[in-house]
């Protein structure tokens, strides 16, 4: 059964709508500056992220029910109800039981838990808020999702670090193929740039620690060192064709293949060449019954980390060839990286390109890396016709995730 994209949503550090969100990217906009969420002291090296910026969570959530969702869920809700309308999805017309929820994160309510973390150790028990549990778990961005849509089908949370967006989005692609459900709003979201999030990658020194935004996140540079932390969420609307069709719904994209692997090797570091990621790469390629040359842009996950990077290219080289020509961009160099909502925000943008026939840059590309030598699409943005496009996704813990989406020609 065939599977498109027919509405999404986003809450981000461009933009939340999806049309500011992909203009934004498609211009090389810089979503990157001082961190503004706490109060830095001298022992933060890290002074740099990529904040949201004017999210105004009442569009869609009551002031009461804002104060009992924490930060993480507040963008989850929004980025659902934005892709229902631009989805044109009306519930009271569809089969509830038949529309699902698929949304991941890779840490969940950390802001609510260091609160009452605070709370605790200064006030003590009594003073602990009885929605603490449910503001903090990280199921509760799909949970309340399924609440405010009224989607009683399947209603689940994917954790896997970074690979979370995009193992949801897979997921429901697989579930949707089965024949049960006739939508699934799938994607993921994250608010980390908090105390203990930034202390805790600062003290992995896998967070930048550069005061330039211009040369922070810096994917695939010699002079990169380290990660930009992101915030927000990406929720993707997946439906059956068939269901589309019958609808009259608009189609974005096609969704054709999915992989996922794991890496059985270590905790944060990829394996030699990235061997997990080309297989989940080639795993997605096989899912679609593609050969390796008809995919025409590649999503990086593109951290700007040594490791990742230079592994990540490794894996590109195994699977499309050392001399490839395909070109690649890694977007974190703009939004940061959003960890469990990276890989949902980075497939709207393989959408969008497909769409709009457009490869987005790699900014702040300036030192080549002799072990970083393929098409990064180095600062500007390109015009180009597209019918395939490829997103990578890889998380701590050694999980790899892939999707393949293909350009809607309306056949």
């Amino acid at each position: 059964m065939r599977v498109v994209i027919t509405g999404a949503g986003v809450v981000s550090p461009l933009g939340n709508s999806i049309d500011l969100f992909w203009n934004n990217i498609k211009n090389g906009v810089n979503g990157i500056g001082p961190i503004t969420r706490f109060e830095l002291d001298e022992d933060y090296k890290v002074s740099l992220a990529a904040e949201v910026k004017d999210f105004d969570s009442e569009k869609y959530i009551s002031k009461k029910d804002a104060r009992r969702l924490d930060r993480y869920t507040q963008f989850a809700v929004y980025a659902a109800k934005e892709a229902m309308v631009n989805a044109h999805i009306d519930m009271e017309k569809e089969d509830a039981t038949r529309v699902g929820v698929i949304v991941g994160s890779g840490i969940g309510g950390i802001e609510t838990i260091e609160k009452y973390v605070l709370t605790l150790n200064e006030k003590g028990a009594k003073r602990v808020s009885p929605f603490c549990i449910p503001m903090s778990i990280s199921n509760m961005g799909a949970g309340n999702i399924s609440i405010y849509l009224g989607a009683k089908g399947v209603c689940t949370s994917v954790a896997t670090a970074c690979a979370s967006g995009t193992n949801s989005i897979g997921d429901a692609f697989k579930l949707l193929q089965q024949g049960n459900h006739d939508i699934i709003f799938a994607g993921g979201a994250e608010a980390t740039i908090s105390p203990i999030c930034v202390a805790g990658f600062q003290a992995l020194t896998a967070l930048s620690t550069s005061s330039d935004p211009k040369r922070a996140s810096i994917p695939f540079d010699k002079e990169r060192n380290g990660f930009i932390m992101g915030e927000g969420s990406g929720i993707l609307v997946l439906e059956t064709l068939e269901h589309a069709q019958k609808r009259g719904a608009h189609i974005w994209a096609e969704i054709v293949g999915y992989g996922a692997t794991g890496d059985a090797y270590h905790i944060t570091t990829p394996p030699p060449k990235g061997e997990g990621g080309a297989r989940a790469m080639q795993q997605a390629l096989n899912d679609a019954n593609l050969a390796s040359l008809e995919i025409d842009y590649i999503n990086a996950h593109g951290t700007s980390t040594d490791y990742n990077d230079r592994l990540e290219t490794q894996a590109i080289k195994t699977v499309f060839g050392e001399d490839t020509k395909v070109p690649i961009s890694s977007t974190k160099s703009m939004t940061g990286h959003l960890l469990g909502a990276a890989g949902a925000i980075e497939a709207i943008i393989c959408v969008k390109a497909l769409e709009e026939g457009f490869i987005p840059p790699t900014i702040g590309y300036l030192e080549p890396d002799p072990e970083c030598n393929l098409d990064y699409v180095p600062n500007k943005g390109r015009k180009q016709d597209l019918e395939y496009a490829l997103s990578n996704s890889l998380g701590f813990g050694g999980h790899n995730a892939t999707l393949i989406f293909k350009k809607w020609k309306g056949e």
